[in-house]
């Protein structure tokens, strides 16, 4: 008996020696932040990568293609005229990324909730054409008047300011 318990012993203890293999990297998203990833092939963990202050660590990621949304879009419009619609998907098919992020951003004209929404449309509709020609877009937001590049108390600002950006990842 005592042999029978001792041998089962043995087996067990020889069941937990073997370790499994554990595959660590970083993955960035589409924003351009790191997140540390510890796989072993059936399960993982993932976490972002922060600095000692818990600050997110982040690659600046560039826009590929900044399109003036007066030149795409009517007045408080999100439909994109044919001709602006084939230019999209031609850059889409040529870019060569291997997905898209794509944000839309509006002037402080009208509600913040209206520009929400209308950045959110806008983004969509480009992001329609990119899923036409077939490529990847990985992530889609409106963020309406909240990150303007130019100030919104003149016109030249306020129409810089109207604008999809498309980010490629490559």
């Amino acid at each position: 008996m005592l042999a029978l318990l001792l041998s089962a012993t043995v087996a067990a203890a020889a069941t937990k020696a073997k370790s499994e293999r554990y595959v660590p990297g970083i993955w960035v998203d589409p924003d351009g932040c790191e997140h540390w990833v510890m796989d072993d092939g059936w399960e993982g963990y993932m976490t972002p990568n922060v600095t000692p202050d818990g600050i997110p660590v982040c690659r600046r990621v560039k826009a590929c293609l900044v399109e003036s949304s007066d030149q795409l879009f009517a007045v408080d419009k999100h439909y994109i005229n044919p001709s602006n619609r084939k230019r999209l998907a031609d850059f889409f098919s040529n870019a060569g990324a291997t997905s898209y992020s794509i944000y839309g951003h509006t002037d402080s004209d009208a509600s913040d909730a209206h520009n929400m929404d209308l950045s959110m449309r806008r983004a969509d509709a480009v992001a329609e054409i990119a899923k036409s020609v077939g490529v990847r877009v990985s992530k889609v937001r409106g963020f309406g008047e909240r990150e303007p590049i130019a100030t919104n108390a003149t016109s030249y600002g306020k129409s810089r300011n109207r604008r999809v950006e498309i980010i490629c990842i490559k």
